[in-house]
């Protein structure tokens, strides 16, 4: 690494093992770098089950309480106050993506993800790649251009409305692991950027990697009073909810539907939310031989990169009868070149095997319903058992016992390499498409087919806030270059464009200008 960047980030991954030293994380309020740590949580390597970081278990969070009335219901800045603020958060996009761009600090964060959430480099390499360009769109004056404003005549000479977008003051930001750069990166710019002061968790088993990206964007001229961020166990954040509930003007959380659910109540509906997916791919009846290969790839990436650890990895895949003979051994022969060499398949950090086989025998009592591969826990490793370590699996279940009592077992979202696969044939359209609207999470979709009436057919009866349409159609993508987010609820949060930014982080305020003459 070069001088200037060893200035940045107080951590070295590339560390050999002999070297290493336990980093100790910090918290980041008002400012300032937390130093005296009474408590911390040990965090494992996933992989070698070393300890490899100390982190906060903060348990007092008064002075964030506190910190909330320091920002106003107006923001740290909006189109009429402080417009200088839209100007510099440009400059630290173009500056932070500008470093990034370096590749001594793009291979640093690919491999502290890596760290932290095993997955292939490729997988981390795209979330960093992601990231960037998202700071390359929203450098300059693309940030005040989220701020635009509209205007129209009034009734009469002197009278003038206009719409603009307004922040909502203090905020605070729920993130998972599993993409430890990219999603609190993305949201807390984008809060920022329309004049919002958030606070920010992370899962304590990734959340070195924002404090190491917090501290390149206080380096690229971030004010650090701008944002506070904490480190703790999730009842201990759930607490500090309920006690601020009144001072936090929106909270944005990205994680499970369950705790979706109690946030939502616990702030009186003041959440957006990016919750889990139980996400859908169907393959259409055109099937052609010329394709099979993509196709199979692409289920494949979709149920398997990072482990399945992804809100928008496949989780349900239909398969048309046309394409059976063909698809299915093509999958079962990609899934077993998975290795845990090049962590194609790793650590699964929320689910143990236990629980995963639990979940596999509870769907094998579902009559005709058969493992079509994996099925078995990862050999010769070092991953610690507080996590999962799973081959790819894949369990077909018969199209006529999908729904009915079993509906609500089969669709329980494992965040790991498993998915479901049903068979189909045009007499079981309808079959599909109630299963289809019977599903709560709305996040990510594919129709893998040219058929055009095929493809609207399906769109026009679903309503998946990310949906993929054709033959290379996908689940999972890069949220920098389309909106990326559930649809089919009022509490949606997007992620990505600048659509998403402003319906996530701004609320319409009319103003109308009165001034005569008498």
């Amino acid at each position: 690494m070069r001088a200037p960047i060893k200035k940045i980030f107080t951590l070295d991954p590339f560390e050999k093992k002999e070297e290493r030293q336990i980093h100790q994380v910090q918290n980041l309020i008002w400012g300032e770098w937390t130093k005296e740590l009474k408590e911390n949580e040990e965090i494992l390597d996933p992989v070698s089950g070393e300890i490899f970081l100390r982190v906060p278990n903060t348990t007092d969070f008064s002075e964030y309480i506190k910190n909330f009335d320091k920002c106003p219901k107006s923001g740290l800045h909006n189109p009429i106050k402080n417009p200088e603020r839209y100007l510099m958060l440009g400059e630290v996009s173009r500056n932070a993506s500008r470093i990034l761009k370096e590749k001594s600090v793009e291979q640093y964060f690919c491999k502290l993800i890596q760290r932290v959430m095993p997955k292939s480099k490729g997988q981390c390499l795209g979330e960093v790649e992601v990231t960037r360009v998202f700071l390359e769109n929203f450098s300059g004056d693309n940030v005040r251009f989220l701020a635009r404003s509209f205007s129209n005549p009034g009734n009469y000479l002197g009278q003038e409305t206009s719409g603009y977008r307004w922040p909502f003051g203090s905020v605070c930001i729920i993130a998972p692991f599993n993409f430890p750069l990219e999603i609190p990166v993305l949201q807390v710019m984008g809060a920022l950027f329309m004049g919002n002061r958030p606070l920010v968790k992370v899962d304590s088993k990734v959340s070195v990697v924002f404090e190491q990206f917090l501290r390149l964007l206080i380096h690229c001229g971030l004010p650090a009073s701008d944002v506070d961020f904490i480190n703790c166990k999730g009842e201990v954040m759930g607490e500090l909810i309920k006690r601020s509930k009144n001072q936090i003007r929106l909270l944005q959380f990205t994680g499970s539907k369950e705790v979706a659910q109690r946030l939502s109540l616990e702030t009186f509906g003041k959440i957006k939310i990016e919750d889990a997916g139980f996400d859908w791919k169907i393959i259409g009846p055109d099937y052609d031989p010329k394709w099979a290969k993509h196709v199979a790839w692409q289920c494949d990436e979709d149920a398997y990169n990072a482990s399945g650890q992804k809100c928008s990895a496949q989780s349900f895949l239909f398969v048309h009868k046309n394409w059976e003979k063909d698809l299915l051994p093509r999958l079962k022969e990609l899934a077993s070149k998975r290795k845990l060499e090049n962590l194609d398949v790793g650590p699964i950090l929320t689910w143990t095997n236990q629980q995963i086989i639990e979940h596999i025998d509870c769907l094998l009592t579902i009559p005709g319903s058969k493992i079509l591969f994996g099925g078995k826990k990862l050999l010769n490793n070092t991953i610690p058992p507080i996590y999962g370590s799973f081959q790819p699996t894949a369990l077909e279940i018969p199209i006529d016992k999908i729904l009915g009592d079993n509906f609500k077992k089969i669709t329980k979202e494992v965040f790991g390499p498993f998915q479901i696969i049903v068979v189909y044939e045009d007499k079981n359209m309808q079959i599909v498409k109630k299963t289809l609207e019977n599903i709560s999470q709305n996040l990510t979709a594919a129709v893998v087919s040219n058929d055009v009436l095929f493809q609207q057919e399906i769109l026009a009866s679903t309503v998946n806030g990310t949906t993929y349409s054709g033959m290379k159609a996908r689940t999972t993508g890069a949220p920098q270059n389309h909106w990326f987010g559930p649809s089919g609820d009022p509490r949606s949060a997007g992620i990505g464009t600048p659509e998403a930014i402003i319906s996530t982080w701004s609320s319409h305020r009319e103003i109308i200008k009165d001034v005569g003459p008498l």
